[in-house]
């Protein structure tokens, strides 16, 4: 259910603005949407699992929490991550 390292690693570099890069909303953006996406794929058979769906709904408020910040902010980097993660909104 959860990203290996060295997914992390590979999505962090993708988005990351510079070497050091691991904190910006985009890099968190990015992570979070990998682990909803897994969590998701985990749901389409384990229909009752309660315990996750409550840590997915957290993840969901917080990439939504990110993506709000960074629309806030700036307007450009905000619509190209959506674009590029091909996120709804």
């Amino acid at each position: 259910m959860s990203i290996t390292a060295e997914r992390k690693q590979a999505l962090i570099r993708e988005h990351a603005k510079g070497a050091n890069d691991t904190g910006s909303p985009e890099v968190q953006v990015a992570i979070l949407s990998e682990r909803i996406a897994n969590l998701t794929e985990h749901f389409k058979t384990h229909k009752k699992d309660n315990h996750s769906r409550r840590g997915l709904l957290k993840l969901v408020s917080q990439r939504r929490r990110l993506l709000d910040y960074l629309k806030e902010r700036d307007t450009q980097r905000y619509a190209a991550l959506i674009e590029r993660l091909n996120l709804r909104r």
